[in-house]
């Protein structure tokens, strides 16, 4: 994004320029705007350098101070972020990891941008040092009017400081929603798996866990099709997601995933069946309509786990949601020509939206495990 590593395709656009037009002069102005706080404070300071150096480096490149006002604006840097201005004279390898990183955001500050790209500025911190950086950096935003990119794996420390969340696998984005969104109401099932996983603060409650099989796979050679595929617990996974690449497509206001089993979609039944698919998932993934549904297009077994109770009807397709409906519930109908259904069995909730003791209705179409 920043071109400190050049691009091999796509596109950075940042106020409606093109970063990948630009050349190097213009390049050099536009950085003034955008800047990076890196991830491991220890690397990132040149040890030869005295933290006043380091922050006033911004200042001469850029001719935005020099002498004596340019050491009175390092100073005020580091009483901004945290750090007594006689500091100024010492050496990287006199300060902590915190301290550290707070030059580094001084650095980052001392050009004025209005976009900082934090590429997991707190991964490489104890977790007391991690929160008074988190603090600091939304205490800065706040002030300054910052826009952030962050980046992090920490997904508690994600929905403390982020308004909207992308969720990556494999170098692709995913699921893109507002945070309270995304961690209420997640769509695609990589994310419902990481939440999962998200320790819960009471030792009293019980988070139940979505285990993934298989390790990831290479990015040097990934998966056909989703890259999540060979992972995808979706009850309506089928052969058509190891074919079809799936779009980021907007599921609701605000909220897109890249699943063809989450509707809406722009990949036709027509099309994902043409690809060897066997499972129709017709639910709108947000329970915002009153019926989700899988159509099954031959005989088997349908073996899912669903979040809410729901029944099957006699007939051998049918199922319906009793409750209200959520990501994965299901309803179905009797294929044409197939008898109406004449008979109701209700089967107990299972435990959580994904991953809780597989359900299984005879007469209905297997859902590849």
């Amino acid at each position: 994004i920043l071109r400190l590593i050049e691009p091999t395709s796509g596109s950075v656009r940042f106020e409606d320029r093109d970063v990948l037009a630009l050349d190097a002069g213009d390049l050099r102005a536009l950085r003034r705007k955008m800047q990076i706080v890196f991830q491991d404070p220890f690397s990132s300071l040149n040890p030869r350098m005295s933290i006043g150096a380091i922050v006033r480096g911004g200042l001469t490149i850029h001719h935005l101070a020099e002498g004596a006002a340019a050491d009175a604006r390092v100073r005020q840097l580091l009483e901004e972020v945290g750090l007594r201005p006689e500091y100024a004279s010492r050496y990287p390898h006199e300060f902590s990891g915190g301290q550290r990183q707070r030059v580094g955001i001084a650095r980052a500050l001392s050009v004025e941008p209005t976009f900082i790209v934090c590429d997991e500025p707190v991964s490489a911190l104890d977790v007391s040092v991690q929160a008074q950086v988190v603090n600091l950096l939304q205490d800065l935003q706040r002030d300054r009017g910052l826009a952030y990119l962050f980046i992090a794996h920490d997904l508690s420390v994600v929905e403390h400081i982020a308004d909207r969340v992308a969720v990556m696998y494999l170098g692709h984005i995913v699921e893109l929603a507002p945070v309270a969104q995304l961690y209420g109401q997640p769509i695609m099932p990589y994310t419902q798996a990481l939440l999962s996983a998200v320790p819960a603060p009471d030792p009293g409650v019980k988070r139940e866990r979505i285990l993934l099989a298989g390790d990831v796979p290479s990015p040097a050679n990934p998966p056909t099709g989703c890259v999540f595929h060979p992972r995808c617990q979706h009850p309506a996974r089928d052969a058509a997601c190891a074919a079809i690449v799936p779009p980021l497509e907007e599921k609701a206001p605000g909220h897109w995933a890249a699943c063809i089993k989450q509707p809406p979609t722009a990949i036709s039944w027509e099309a994902q069946r043409a690809a060897g698919a066997t499972i129709e998932f017709a639910g709108n993934g947000l329970g915002a309509s009153a019926r989700n549904e899988i159509v099954v297009t031959d005989t088997g077994t349908l073996s899912t786990t669903l979040a809410t109770p729901w029944a099957f009807v006699g007939g051998g397709s049918a199922f319906e949601d009793q409750d209200q409906p959520t990501d994965f519930g299901i309803i179905g109908a009797a294929a044409p020509g197939e008898a109406e259904p004449d008979s109701t069995r209700t089967l107990p909730p299972p435990d959580a939206r994904l991953g809780s003791p597989t359900q299984t209705s005879p007469g209905a179409r297997a859902a590849p495990s």
